[in-house]
């Protein structure tokens, strides 16, 4: 089947006629996009009337497409269509709706989708076999829930995405190029400060992929982080915890450990480590490396011998060189980092760019995560920073 995009914009176009946001009046620059419609084979016409939920025709009506060789059926949130050569498409049924076909479906060699409403879907598809690495996916209904076309061309390539403007045309038995599949850079950074977008952007970055591990990195260790439930729970925390939860699909598998470089070694598919920052403070805390209240700042890059753990009094038993113990599992973490076999994105924050701490403890978390950074950076195919929701790449 030969599809082509008649438009290719949300229900009113891009720019929407009218309207006045950021995104509407970076799209006025360009050629815009129409309402979403698509032609099947020059005849077998699926219009904006359908994307609003209306129903699949070739003339008349849907009989008649079936009179021409045409299967089309409707599945929740879109069309399963085969053509008389056998070529097989799923379509979003409109602006903000997910296809899900039923169980036993055949894959399908050309889907074209709402991606604006959940990059998730697509990674959904592949896991459930739909959309093989021969398929072609395209993005529809592009409009001003994003921020600029540059952006939706960027999202799209990382999910192996096509882009077709009006008038292209997209074939279930030739590949559209920018839709390779998922893939990306081996290993990522992403950094930023606090409520940047940072595990945002980690997350839309692995949405397609079809087997994605959640690597929390903790629990904190013996208890000294704020508890998420029982008579110690800390609510807005536990809101937090909460909000990442629901912000990332939910048949992701979520490992809890602070052992991140053994789960590197063994981990395959994809895995998204979030974060640098809290898997550092539980290993300082296991290691006794926290300064006491009132001792002078570590040296840069080190940690006191002396040191124990925030309320401690002292060093942890058993543990005589903290310094040695951070610096092990730190080697042991860029070790795992460079051989691992997964493709990985690391969350970290960028803790350097405000004032002095005024703490000991503060000056040691920020010099030790610094100093991290700078390693899985060097060490990282990309690194991207991240402010207020902008993506940075940085050089090599």
């Amino acid at each position: 089947m030969d599809v082509r995009f008649l438009g290719t914009g949300g229900p009113d176009g891009w720019p929407a006629p009218g309207c006045r946001c950021a995104s509407c009046q970076r799209a006025a620059a360009g050629p815009g996009r129409r309402p979403g419609g698509v032609l099947v084979d020059g005849g077998v016409l699926v219009d904006g009337g359908v994307l609003a939920g209306g129903a699949l025709r070739a003339g008349a009506g849907r009989g008649a497409a079936a009179a021409a060789g045409y299967a089309a059926d409707r599945v929740p949130g879109g069309w399963d269509v085969t053509g008389p050569d056998g070529g097989r498409l799923l379509m979003a049924g409109g602006p903000g709706q997910v296809p899900r076909p039923p169980a036993g479906t055949r894959p399908f060699d050309l889907l074209v989708l709402d991606m604006l409403a959940g990059p998730g879907q697509l990674g959904a598809l592949r896991a459930q076999g739909l959309a093989g690495p021969a398929a072609t996916v395209a993005v529809l209904a592009a409009d001003h829930r994003i921020s600029s076309e540059a952006e939706l061309a960027r999202r799209c390539a990382l999910w192996g995405v096509a882009v077709p403007g009006d008038g292209d045309t997209l074939s279930t038995t030739r590949p559209a190029p920018g839709a390779a599949g998922p893939g990306g850079p081996h290993r990522t950074l992403i950094l930023g400060g606090s409520r940047s977008g940072k595990s945002r952007e980690a997350e839309l970055r692995l949405a397609a992929e079809p087997r994605v591990t959640y690597l929390a990195a903790g629990p904190w260790p013996d208890g000294a982080g704020p508890a998420v439930s029982g008579p110690d729970a800390d609510p807005e925390w536990a809101a937090r915890v909460a909000a990442h939860r629901a912000a990332r699909p939910a048949w992701w598998p979520t490992l809890e450990t602070t052992d991140v470089a053994g789960a590197l070694r063994r981990l395959d598919g994809a895995v998204l480590v979030d974060g640098i920052g809290t898997w550092l403070t539980a290993v300082l805390t296991g290691a006794g490396a926290w300064p006491e209240p009132g001792a002078g700042p570590a040296p840069a890059g080190q940690v006191s011998p002396e040191a124990g753990g925030p309320g401690a009094g002292g060093p942890v038993p058993g543990h005589r060189d903290p310094a040695g113990l951070v610096a092990g599992r730190v080697e042991e973490l860029i070790a795992a980092w460079r051989q691992t076999g997964a493709r990985v994105i690391a969350v970290s924050d960028e803790a350097g760019s405000g004032v002095v701490p005024a703490t000991p403890a503060g000056r040691l978390f920020r010099d030790q995560l610094g100093l991290l950074n700078q390693r899985l950076a060097a060490e990282s195919e990309e690194t991207v920073l991240v402010v207020a929701g902008r993506v940075l790449s940085l050089p090599g």
